[in-house]
């Protein structure tokens, strides 16, 4: 399996001024594998702990956090020695179930910059929301996603459209234009999650992919339990379980009533930041005015709530393989939900952000999907769950406020016209990385 983080951490490990890295992700996005390929293909030894599974390893940062001391533990722990740092790399696993691990960071950044340390956490946004003294200004941080749809096409014998993509043969892409839409359809249905696209590519049934899946969404619900508090922890599984809901509605604006009958927002804003921060959900904002910067016209009260994977949507929405049988109809399930789920992945995976979106006050009529910062202004987008490129709520937009460049991302081939570029939906992850 190809992931594109592999050339970020490559980047770290050769740069002079290296600090501890801190790799973020939700549960089940290969932070382990990662690391571990990481440390298997560019280092001649891999020194390995993991704080939640073996309590021995927690412990050595209880006491004094001199890293010469946590090193000497460590390497108790993992049976092994650092002879040479320079050539082993150190990984911390689940580093937030000991929260003085996260401290000792600091020291060695300070004190033992030549050690290699890369530290991951499931839920470490979560952990940083508690009572932990984390050094600000000491680490380095990568943040891993679900596999997008480039990674999706390596891992599964498909490099070759994968690189055609990136090379932006617009001509020749059109030429296995129906290869291309199909495979999307796959992975609308597959998602980026890596265990599920590592069965698939070894031949195993969609049926079986959704066993896969709903083991996953299984294990994110029992660590809803870890939030403190069954009252809150309740919310966060409501909030969860009414995402597939929220998403169905033409317009997409997270309703707090449709959690629960009566349900207000500062009853579930703490649980919707706890998803946020376990990495299973993005919030996409609307802001009130096209202008730099565009957080400074953010309406933070009203946003639209997406999952962190296509695939787990719509295993959460009990959707069934069958659905791939009607062409290209697992694009417009849930008006369309799928589609701008799979958009709204494609752009966290290229930006490591989160985009926003626009509709006029007090009405959605004209709303646009999403919109990115870029250093001519903000850019609206377009999603289309078919070919059809009629754009009425992009085109007021347009006629209003006269971006410099408008988006659309539909199933149409690639075209500029009047400002307005409609991009391949197949093609929209390299297309946004390398604009």
């Amino acid at each position: 399996m190809q992931r594109s983080a592999l050339d970020a951490l490559r980047a770290w490990k050769n740069d002079p001024a290296r600090k501890p890295l801190v790799l973020r992700g939700a549960r089940q996005v290969g932070k382990t594998w990662l690391l571990q390929e990481f440390g298997r293909s560019h280092y001649e030894r891999v020194v390995y702990v993991n704080c939640q599974r073996d309590r021995s390893v927690a412990s050595v940062f209880a006491g004094d956090l001199d890293p010469d001391r946590i090193i000497r533990g460590l390497e108790i722990a993992a049976r092994t020695t650092i002879d040479d740092p320079a050539t082993t790399l150190l990984v911390i696993d689940e580093i937030q179930d000991a929260p003085l691990a996260l401290t000792s960071l600091k020291y060695f950044a300070e004190e033992r910059p030549d050690i290699h340390l890369a530290a991951a956490g499931s839920l470490l946004g979560v952990a940083l929301r508690a009572d932990v003294s984390f050094p600000v200004g000491k680490v380095n941080f990568l943040d891993l996603h679900p596999l997008d749809f480039d990674e999706f096409l390596r891992g599964t014998d498909e490099a070759q459209l994968g690189d055609l993509i990136l090379q932006q043969d617009w001509d020749l892409i059109h030429s296995f234009r129906d290869r291309l839409v199909e495979l999307l359809r796959l992975y609308t249905f597959i998602g980026g999650m890596p265990e599920a696209v590592s069965r698939y590519a070894s031949g195993d049934s969609l049926v079986a992919i959704r066993a896969i899946q709903l083991e996953i969404l299984r294990g994110y619900e029992n660590d809803f339990a870890k939030y403190p508090g069954a009252t809150e922890s309740r919310r966060v599984a409501l909030t969860w379980a009414s995402m597939p809901a929220q998403l169905a509605r033409e317009h997409k604006r997270f309703i707090f009533g449709r959690v629960r009958d009566g349900a207000r927002g500062r009853e579930f804003e703490d649980a919707i930041q706890w998803l946020q921060d376990a990495g299973l959900v993005h919030r996409v904002t609307r802001y009130t005015k096209p202008a730099h910067p565009a957080r400074a016209y953010e309406d933070s009260n009203i946003f639209k709530l997406f999952l962190h994977d296509v695939g787990l949507l719509g295993a959460l929405s009990g959707l069934e393989p069958s659905v791939l049988l009607r062409g290209a109809g697992i694009f417009e399930e849930f008006k369309g939900a799928l589609t701008e789920q799979y958009v709204l992945q494609q752009i966290v995976a290229a930006r490591n952000e989160p985009p926003m979106y626009w509709s006029p006050g007090g009405s959605a009529k004209a709303e646009v999907d999403f919109a990115i910062e870029r250093s001519t202004g903000l850019v609206p987008i377009e999603v289309k769950a078919e070919q059809n490129l009629r754009s009425k709520s992009l085109r007021s937009y347009i006629d209003r406020f006269q971006p410099a460049e408008a988006l659309r991302f539909s199933l149409a081939d690639y075209r500029e016209q009047q400002g307005l570029i409609n991009v391949p939906l197949y093609a929209i992850g390299p297309w946004l990385k390398h604009r």
